[in-house]
C-alpha cells in the first residue's frame, strides 16, 4: 500500500470513528463497525491502529490538543498576549464547531465511565497540554512580559475558564439554548487575564 493511500485510509478511519462515537458512544462502537463504515476489512484496520482505544485517543486529539507544539512554543511565547489570543481563537473555533461539540459531549461521558480511557486522556492531553502552556508562561516570565510566578499554576488558571466556557456551550446546546452570549467571553478572558499578569 502506498504512503498516500495509507494516509487516506487512516484519515477515513478517524472520520468514520468520529461519526460512530458521536452517534453510539465508545461502548456502542466496535472496530468492526468502524471498518465496515470505511469499507475495509477489520484486519486491515489494525495496520493503522492497535485497538479501539488508540482510535478513540486519536479522535480526542482533534478535540483536546492545544494549537501549538513544543518545537515552536519557545519562539511563539515571546509574542505574549498575541500568543494567548491565537491560542484562544483556536480553542473557541473547536468549542463552537457543532460536530466537535457533539463529540466532546460523548467524550466527557466516556471519560467519566472508563478508568483506562481517563488515565490515558489525562496523560496524553491534560498533563501534556498544561506542560506546554506552562513552558510558554515560563518563556514570557523570562522575557519580562509577565510577572514571575508558578508557570504551572498560571497555565491552569489560564486554561480553566476556557474549559468552563466550552462546557457551558455543551450544556446550552443540549437544551437547544442560544450560545451567542458566550462568543465574546473567550476574547474577554485574554484581556482580563493579560491585565492581571502583565508587567
Amino acid at each position: 500500500m502506498s504512503v498516500n493511500r495509507s494516509s487516506k485510509t487512516k484519515t477515513a478511519i478517524i472520520k468514520s470513528a468520529m461519526e460512530l462515537f458521536a452517534a453510539h458512544g465508545y461502548k456502542g462502537t466496535s472496530v468492526r463497525k468502524i471498518a465496515s463504515k470505511v469499507g475495509i476489512r477489520e484486519s486491515a484496520l489494525y495496520n493503522h491502529f492497535k485497538n479501539k482505544e488508540a482510535i478513540f485517543l486519536t479522535v480526542c486529539a482533534d478535540i483536546f490538543t492545544t494549537p501549538f507544539s513544543k518545537k515552536n512554543v519557545q519562539e511563539d511565547a515571546k509574542k505574549g498576549k498575541k500568543f494567548l489570543a491565537n491560542f484562544v481563537v483556536q480553542y473557541k473555533l473547536v468549542s463552537f464547531d457543532a460536530n466537535k461539540e457533539r463529540l466532546f459531549r460523548i467524550m466527557m461521558i466516556e471519560l467519566l465511565q472508563d478508568k483506562t480511557l481517563r488515565k490515558n486522556f489525562l496523560n496524553e492531553f491534560h498533563h501534556h497540554n498544561i506542560a506546554l502552556l506552562s513552558e510558554a508562561f515560563f518563556v514570557m516570565m523570562q522575557s519580562g512580559l509577565i510577572r514571575s510566578s508558578d508557570p504551572m499554576f498560571t497555565a491552569n488558571e489560564f486554561l480553566a475558564p476556557l474549559f468552563y466556557y466550552r462546557l457551558q456551550i455543551t450544556l446550552l446546546r443540549i437544551d437547544a439554548e442560544p450560545t451567542t452570549a458566550l462568543s465574546t467571553l473567550f476574547e474577554k478572558h485574554v484581556d482580563f487575564f493579560w491585565e492581571s499578569v502583565a508587567l
